[in-house]
């Protein structure tokens, strides 16, 4: 690189980073809107997200970006495909590119309308008003389908919403995987709703807050969350958010008489910081400071939540504790009752609640809908009865109200209809195929789990995962930390092996 280019470079990246943050100034006042904001303040919180994403959206497009961009294209073809700098030339020209599609105007008008949307569903969800919501939902489809009509070219008009958060990934992708899916996730359900059941029960008896979240923050502690760079809140619906490399929030949900909610909401949203905290410092403020896709972050949240947080041997270590934090409520529960009852597999109504054999059942149900509503072959004045209708077909179960059908998930009312909730069932995959290749490298990763210890875990996760940020693409990762592509194999491997034990065979 020579004097000039050296130059060029400086100024590309200081460009990027004042979207960086512009970025987490926005993310701030999501944050805050999701927790502390009084409702009130929903008009005046839309328009100053809109200005935010006006001004970001100016800068990712800014024709000087891509000059400069093309003024370093002799440097990036001599450098190694596998360097750093071609990784972040390669991700600043991907972002560029795909920005420069959309309108300024556009991204303003999107933002200042999915704000006011969640303001709308934080409100109708808890009075069961759909119809309330229902405008502005009408609304989010028109503007999702304008969104990937600005990338010509698509085999479905979801590719390229998919493509936003899994990159790569298509409808043609997904239809297969998710059918066989659905077809070995069902049978399973109908093999075990034969078998004796799992009782729960005891779950529901009465858990104080204070004492739910004190021992949700032990667990995240001890995971490897750095409370010095990050803090724990209640919202509607649990998140991680980032404002910065050092500044990585979590949430949470409680209900005093669901011990499992806020537990098992902290554990997936840690999963999720323990990647962002684990990014290489090196990346600070650059397009590399963020997870590879939706569907590697979604990995690592169901990773710690479920593979760890699930498994038998992390009770083995903290149930003592927790029966000590709760002494009557769990007075009666030995621990192999309650190991059962956090794994008990019940068709139910609410995706974050399911069990990991149903749960990517809620997530195909999902992804329907939402092929069927970009299709246009379903309206939105449709879509609540077209919910009740899938999840009786699938699950067996039919959703007695809209708060718990079709308003339940925040995602259509705070973002594009279509593109997020295949990188659930992606993590899922993935989780599994990680957790495989960390056991294959370290042996005694579960044995530490069960003594209370995640170091090895973390720091394998951290030193093949997360250091590389965005470096790669989730296939590129997969390949590189499994030497496998996407596969469900070791996914189907781990479900039929825990819950086989469990329940007995799966296989009828």
């Amino acid at each position: 690189m020579d004097a000039a280019q050296q130059t060029q470079w400086n100024e590309l990246k200081a460009r990027w980073r004042e979207i960086y943050d512009l970025t987490g100034a926005a993310a701030l006042l999501h944050w805050d809107q999701a927790t502390y904001m009084p409702p009130a303040g929903g008009a005046a919180r839309a328009r100053q997200s809109a200005l935010l994403e006006r001004l970001a959206h100016e800068r990712r497009t800014d024709p000087a970006i891509g000059r400069l961009l093309d003024g370093l294209e002799p440097w990036f073809a001599s450098l190694p495909p596998d360097s750093v700098e071609a990784a972040h030339y390669r991700k600043m020209r991907k972002v560029y590119e795909r920005a420069t599609r959309i309108p300024a105007a556009f991204a303003a008008q999107f933002t200042e309308h999915v704000a006011n949307t969640y303001m709308v569903w934080a409100e109708a969800r808890p009075a069961n008003d759909f119809k309330r919501v229902q405008p502005c939902l009408e609304q989010t489809l028109i503007l999702s389908r304008q969104m990937a009509e600005f990338f010509p070219g698509y085999a479905h008009i979801a590719d390229p919403l998919i493509d936003m958060a899994d990159e790569g990934i298509t409808v043609a992708t997904l239809r297969p995987l998710f059918e066989t899916l659905r077809r070995t996730l069902t049978s399973w359900v109908a093999v075990i709703a034969e078998r004796p059941q799992v009782d729960a029960a005891f779950l529901r008896r009465h858990y104080p807050k204070p004492q739910q979240l004190a021992f949700g923050e032990r667990i995240a502690a001890a995971f490897g969350y750095d409370f010095r760079r990050g803090r724990q809140d209640e919202t509607h619906h649990p998140f991680m958010t980032k404002f910065s490399h050092d500044d990585v929030r979590i949430t949470t949900r409680v209900d005093e008489h669901d011990l499992a909610n806020a537990l098992f909401s902290t554990m997936h949203e840690t999963g999720h910081a323990l990647y962002e905290l684990g990014i290489d410092d090196a990346y600070d403020a650059t397009v590399l400071d963020a997870g590879a896709s939706l569907g590697v972050h979604e990995s690592q949240s169901r990773l710690w939540e479920n593979l760890v947080g699930r498994s038998r041997r992390f009770w083995e270590h903290y149930y003592p504790a927790l029966r000590a934090t709760f002494p009557e409520q769990l007075a009666d529960v030995d621990l192999e009752t309650f190991y059962r009852a956090i794994n008990c597999v019940t068709p139910s109504l609410i995706r974050t609640e399911a069990d990991e054999v149903t749960y990517n059942l809620h997530v195909i149900i999902r992804f329907d809908l939402e092929l069927e509503l970009l299709e246009g072959r379903l309206s939105i004045a449709e879509l609540p009865e077209a919910w009740r209708a899938h999840y009786e077909e699938s699950l067996g179960v039919r959703p007695p109200d809209d708060r718990d059908g079709v308003m339940q998930d925040v995602h259509w009312f705070a973002g594009p209809l279509g593109g997020g909730f295949q990188s659930y069932a992606l993590g899922n995959i993935m989780a599994a195929q990680f957790y495989a290749a960390a056991l294959d490298a370290h042996p005694q990763i579960e044995a530490e789990i069960g003594q209370g210890c995640f170091t090895t875990l973390h720091a394998w996760l951290r030193e093949n995962l997360y250091r590389h940020g965005a470096r790669y693409t989730a296939d590129e990762l997969l390949r590189r930390v499994t030497g496998r592509p996407l596969t469900l194999e070791p996914y189907l491997s781990y479900l039929r092996t825990k819950y086989g034990e469990i329940y007995g065979s799966l296989e009828g």
